[in-house]
């Protein structure tokens, strides 16, 4: 859990994804054609990425991925990602975010 602690405050936005799932891919292309760059860890292609597979399920994650983090908090998977995204709440959690964490715009 430490672990995902602290690969969640790297930056604004955190992603876990797995390389072969396309509701992964779907919520990395939403926040890139936002202009977010955000961190993505792909959980099959990472040292020890089945711990944190394991650490996101015990989070409450189903299924584990994707899971998203806005200023180090989970706002969840696809569904709650895109529910934000159509009730036009996204863009106020990434404000938020990017003023809570004290980031350069450009890291968003």
């Amino acid at each position: 859990m430490d672990r995902i602690n602290r690969m969640v405050l790297e930056r604004p936005v955190v992603i876990f994804s797995r390389s072969s799932c396309c509701m992964c891919h779907t919520v990395k292309m939403l926040f890139r054609d936002f202009g977010v760059n955000p961190v993505v860890h792909e959980l099959d292609e990472i040292p020890r990425g089945q711990e944190i597979e394991q650490a996101l399920s015990r989070l409450g994650r189903s299924p584990t991925v994707p899971a998203v983090f806005i200023g180090g908090e989970l706002v969840g998977g696809t569904n709650e990602v895109m529910s934000l995204h159509l009730n036009r709440s996204l863009t106020t959690c990434r404000t938020q975010a990017n003023n809570k964490r004290d980031f350069e715009p450009s890291e968003f």
